[in-house]
């Protein structure tokens, strides 16, 4: 089957992924992990993303990312993707690609599918075993979203202010949230849909999408579809 295109809608959330090539490492050193955030900060302002989320493991890289307008993510991850590459090229004697071929990423409908693709992207450190807890994990926005430290370079969406009504609380809330993790079913919808390019959310949400695009924006499903707003833990 050919690929789909990629879907990009300015003013909804997204979840972008994109890992090394046949899964090597993208950061050997702690400065490639600066270069990469100083690149995801530099850009985002260029090209009008607002970065909620992120996480910068051994061999991969997750955004949760809101676009202003329908050109600004491809042009974002462009940007990032090339200069990164030639960075690390230069810095560690080496040639040719880094990427495994482009990036992958699924627009989500923020009310059902914002909090658990946070979650799910933030507890990959887990996942990937490289860290007991996810705000442990030094390279992630986790420590931002649960108030343990401040990321300037992020910008909560509007369903985080959700989960309180102070800081405090919303903080708190999330990192009960945090800690409690993803079920292994939400995992695999938030991860495959952003590996397949499906949109994630109900099904007026998907309709509405759909009447701005011929594009098809869903898989054939068989069986009851996960609820991604009761599904997290």
């Amino acid at each position: 089957m050919a690929r789909l295109p990629r879907l990009t809608l300015p003013g909804l959330p997204h979840y972008v992924l994109q890992r090394g090539n046949n899964l090597q490492p993208i950061f050997a050193d702690a400065q490639d992990y600066a270069c990469m955030k100083d690149l995801l900060r530099e850009m985002g302002r260029r090209f009008a993303v607002e970065l909620h989320a992120y996480i910068l493991l051994p061999n991969q890289l997750h955004l949760l990312a809101t676009p202003e307008t329908a050109d600004s993510l491809p042009q974002f991850m462009q940007a990032v993707g090339r200069s990164y590459v030639r960075g690390f090229n230069n810095r560690h004697g080496r040639s040719g690609t880094l990427w495994e071929g482009r990036y992958r990423g699924t627009v989500l409908e923020p009310q059902a599918w914002l909090l658990p693709a946070m979650v799910v992207l933030e507890s990959q450190a887990v996942t990937q075993g490289v860290a007991a807890r996810a705000v442990d994990y030094a390279f992630s926005s986790a420590r931002h979203n649960a108030g343990a430290q401040v990321d300037g370079m992020l910008r909560l969406h509007r369903a985080y202010w959700s989960l309180g009504d102070t800081p405090f609380a919303r903080e708190a809330a999330y990192a009960q949230l945090l800690d409690r993790g993803a079920s292994e079913e939400v995992q695999e919808v938030v991860l495959q849909a952003a590996l397949k390019g499906w949109v994630l959310g109900g099904d007026s949400f998907v309709q509405g999408l759909q009447q701005q695009t011929e594009r098809r924006l869903t898989r054939q499903k068989a069986g009851r579809p996960v609820r991604g707003d009761a599904q997290i833990g």
